[in-house]
């Protein structure tokens, strides 16, 4: 269960490291669709730094368990809100981007040894 764990904590903390980085560099595929969902840009640096923290915490969660518990908490109500906002905007067919990155997180908190 250990390397389960190992193994799905490190490539969720690397799939969020990576939404997180997107984010900051004003990705096309990320900005066009929160700006259609009517997120305020004042609040993008703020959404990257709260998933590059998720994903540190992640990582750093390997070694101390209630950081890793901590971060797992806070990206699941991350991208939970992230499902409530795709739906608030009515774009149906984006509600499956969240969960991409909200299932690894959940798995990863469901495998803590």
């Amino acid at each position: 269960m250990h390397t389960a764990y190992l193994i799905v904590t490190v490539a969720a903390a690397a799939w969020v490291g990576f939404s997180a980085v997107s984010m900051f560099a004003r990705a096309k595929w990320v900005v066009e669709p929160i700006t259609e969902y009517g997120v305020p840009r004042s609040w993008w640096n703020l959404l990257g730094t709260a998933k590059a923290a998720g994903a540190a915490g992640l990582l750093a969660g390997l070694f101390w368990t209630p950081i890793g518990i901590a971060a797992a908490i806070g990206l699941v109500l991350y991208f939970t809100g992230a499902l409530i906002t795709v739906a608030r905007a009515r774009s149906y067919a984006h509600l499956p981007f969240p969960v991409l990155y909200l299932a690894p997180v959940v798995a990863s908190l469901a495998l803590l040894p």
